[in-house]
C-alpha cells in the first residue's frame, strides 16, 4: 500500500509565487489546498485536518497571525511554517515564540523550503479507535508518542495528572512498549500501604526482621525482576523510605529489611503521582533530589474536561467491555446520552466514566444507553425537589411511549407508524435516534 500523500495546507495571495510553490510541491507528490486569503483559510475544514501549514504573514484581508490564532482555538493545531519578507524577521521570531515550527525569509530556495516541510510536517493521527491505547485526542496522541520514545530507554518516568485520568494505563503503556520486552508489571500504591508495612512490600524482609516475620518476604522491587516497578501515588510515601528508594534508583540496589546483603535491581522505575511535587505548591514534604532523580523522563496527563475527544472514545470502550463481561445485548449510547456526558465536569475523570458506564450497562432497562442509566442522581436530584420533574422530561417521556406504542401496532413500519403520529418519518426516525427506539427502516 503506497502512503498517503503529506497534506499541506498553503495560504499566498502572490500568485506566482503561489503557483510556484504548488506546482513543486504537487511534483514531489504532496496533496496541496491553496488559499489567496486568510478568510477563505479559515473557512476551511481542510485548513485544521493538513499535515503542515505554510502561510504568508501579509495577507490582503487579514495577518498570518491572525490565520495562526484562529487555527490554534481547536486542539491539535497543524504546525505552521510562516513566509516573511526581510522587514517582517521580528515578527516571524515573535510567532515562533507563540508556537510556529519556523519561518522562511523571501526569496528562498525550493530545496531548502522542502527541507523545511518534511522536518516539521507533524505524524499523521490514525482514525479515532484504530491503534489507539489511551485516547483520540491530540493532547493523548501526544502523550503516546511520547511514551513510545521513553520506551528505548531505562531511566525513571513521572507520570502526572489528577486522580482517575489515566496515570496507570499510561504505566501499563509504556511498560508493554519497553526494551527489552517482558518482565513483571509489579504496581505499588504507596497510598493504600500502612507507612510501616511499606518498606517491606517494596523491599521484602529476611526471617525475624521484626514480630511477625515468621519467614522470608520478597519485595516487589525483586519480583520486578527486569520487568517495571510502578510506584504509584509516590507523594504520598513517607519521608524516610524516600531516600531509601533514591538509592535503589541510583545505586541499582537495595537491602530487604533485617538483611544484610545487597540485592541487584534490575527492573524500571515508573512513578506516578497526583500532587505537585516542585515549583509552586510544592509538596515540602517530598525530597527535592528524589523528585529531580524520578523526573528524568517526565509526562502530564491532562484532565478528561479539558479532552472532550476522549470522553465519547473512552465511553464506547468502557461499554463493549461492560456489555461483554455482563452478558448485556447493549446496542450503543443514545445520541442524549453523549450530549449529556460532554456536558459533565468529570472530576473523577476516566475512573469515574467508567463507573457510571458500568453501573449503566448493569442497571439500565433498554437496549440503547440514556442519560438517566449515566446519571440517576442528577434525575434523582431534581425529582427530589418537591417531586417536581422537569416539563422536558416529561414530554420526551410522553413522545417516547407513544413512538413505542404505534410501532409496536404498525409492526415496526415507520411509514405508517409516522402517518398514526402526524409527523413525516423523517421527523420519527430522528425522535427515534434520539430516544433510542430501534426498528428496521424501510425502504421506501
Amino acid at each position: 500500500m503506497q502512503p498517503e500523500p503529506i497534506r499541506i495546507a498553503l495560504i499566498e495571495d502572490d500568485p506566482i509565487m503561489g503557483g510556484s510553490i504548488l506546482q513543486r510541491l504537487e511534483i514531489e507528490g504532496c496533496a496541496v489546498k491553496w488559499w489567496k486569503t486568510g478568510g477563505d483559510a479559515i473557512g476551511s475544514a481542510e485548513l485544521h485536518d493538513a499535515d503542515i501549514i505554510v502561510c504568508d504573514i501579509r495577507l490582503p484581508d487579514m495577518s498570518g497571525e491572525e490565520v495562526f490564532r484562529s487555527a490554534h482555538l481547536r486542539s491539535g493545531p497543524p504546525p505552521f511554517i510562516f513566509i516573511t519578507g526581510y522587514g517582517e524577521i521580528d515578527e516571524a521570531v515573535r510567532l515562533m515564540r507563540l508556537g510556529a515550527v519556523d519561518y522562511l525569509t523571501k526569496p528562498f530556495g525550493f530545496e531548502e523550503f522542502l527541507l523545511r516541510v518534511r522536518q516539521n510536517t507533524r505524524v499523521r493521527q490514525q482514525p479515532a479507535g484504530a491503534d489507539v491505547a489511551m485516547g483520540p485526542s491530540a493532547d493523548m496522541r501526544g502523550a503516546e508518542d511520547m511514551l513510545r520514545r521513553y520506551a528505548a530507554t531505562d531511566l525513571p518516568v513521572l507520570i502526572t495528572g489528577e486522580t482517575g485520568v489515566g496515570k496507570e494505563v499510561a504505566a501499563k503503556l509504556l511498560h508493554r512498549l519497553s526494551t527489552p520486552p517482558g518482565g513483571p508489571f509489579m504496581a505499588v500504591n504507596c497510598a493504600a500501604i500502612p507507612a510501616d508495612l511499606l518498606e517491606s512490600e517494596i523491599f521484602g524482609h529476611e526471617r525475624g526482621a521484626f514480630t511477625g516475620a515468621a519467614k522470608q518476604h520478597i519485595g516487589y522491587a525483586e519480583r520486578a525482576g527486569t520487568g517495571t516497578l510502578f510506584l504509584d501515588e509516590i507523594g504520598d510515601m513517607p519521608g524516610q523510605l524516600q531516600a531509601k528508594i533514591l538509592r535503589l534508583i541510583e545505586e541499582r540496589t537495595f537491602y530487604r529489611v533485617g538483611g544484610e546483603g545487597e540485592v541487584p535491581f534490575r527492573a524500571r522505575v515508573i512513578a506516578a503521582t497526583h500532587r505537585t511535587l516542585s515549583g509552586l505548591g510544592q509538596d515540602r514534604e517530598f525530597r527535592e533530589d528524589l523528585f529531580y532523580r524520578l523526573s528524568v523522563l517526565p509526562i502530564h496527563l491532562k484532565p478528561l474536561r479539558d479532552r472532550p475527544d476522549d470522553v465519547i472514545w473512552l465511553m464506547n470502550l468502557f461499554m463493549r467491555e461492560a456489555a461483554d463481561r455482563q452478558g448485556r445485548d447493549i446496542h450503543g449510547v443514545s445520541a442524549l446520552a453523549e450530549e449529556a456526558v460532554l456536558a459533565h465536569d468529570w472530576p473523577g475523570n476516566a475512573r469515574e466514566l467508567r463507573n457510571r458506564v458500568e453501573r449503566a450497562v448493569a442497571v439500565g432497562s433498554g437496549e440503547w444507553l440514556m442519560p438517566q442509566d449515566l446519571f440517576p442522581d442528577k434525575r434523582q436530584a431534581v425529582q427530589s425537589r418537591e417531586g417536581f420533574q422537569p416539563l422536558s422530561e416529561i414530554r420526551d417521556a410522553a413522545e417516547r411511549r407513544q413512538i413505542e406504542r404505534a410501532l409496536a401496532q404498525t409492526s415496526g413500519q415507520i411509514k405508517e407508524a409516522a402517518g398514526m403520529l402526524g409527523i413525516s418519518r423523517t421527523t420519527l426516525w430522528e425522535k427515534m435516534t434520539r430516544f433510542g427506539i430501534r426498528a428496521e427502516r424501510p425502504d421506501s
